[in-house]
């Protein structure tokens, strides 16, 4: 490539639990710049999921970062061409793209949930990604079953 890679901006760590990654999140949730409303979305579902988990000892953030945990796909696969056919080669995915697609999976399976508002959606979705099911899991599951099956092509690596 004839350009450098653009500097990593800076992210500055939300208000209520100072954490860069709470910060991500909202950035992906936010629509039309309306951050404010974002966290307020991300602050409500925060608030449910500690209410619908009173029992337990984590923290509702230890809970959404879990949920985020069970969502991340460690490989994925990618087209490459070669000699005429297209071979879908398994790769292992970089540390910041894990997290950009673990958080971006889930704010889109919740965006596609039935519910009255985004924050009984996020919450439905943060609840069933801790307990290892929902949409944003079964993709995880559904990626690595692509990368096993074509584990023949690993070889084509790039």
């Amino acid at each position: 490539m004839r350009k450098s890679k653009p500097k990593q901006r800076l992210l500055l760590p939300d208000p209520k639990f100072n954490d860069t990654l709470v910060t991500r999140f909202v950035n992906d949730l936010m629509v039309d710049g309306k951050k404010n409303t974002a966290y307020q979305i991300f602050y409500d579902t925060m608030e449910m999921v500690s209410e619908k988990k009173k029992d337990d000892e984590k923290t509702p953030l230890e809970i959404w970062k879990k949920a985020l945990e069970n969502v991340t796909p460690m490989v994925e696969v990618k087209s490459r061409r070669i000699g005429g056919a297209t071979f879908q080669v398994p790769t292992e995915v970089n540390p910041k793209r894990k997290a950009a697609i673990s958080i971006r999976n889930m704010i889109k399976h919740a965006r596609q949930r039935s519910g009255k508002n985004m924050a009984e959606k996020l919450t439905q979705e943060v609840m069933a990604a801790y307990n290892e099911e929902g949409g944003a899991y079964k993709k995880k599951e559904e990626t690595h079953r692509m990368a096993e099956a074509n584990k023949a092509f690993a070889h084509f690596r790039f």
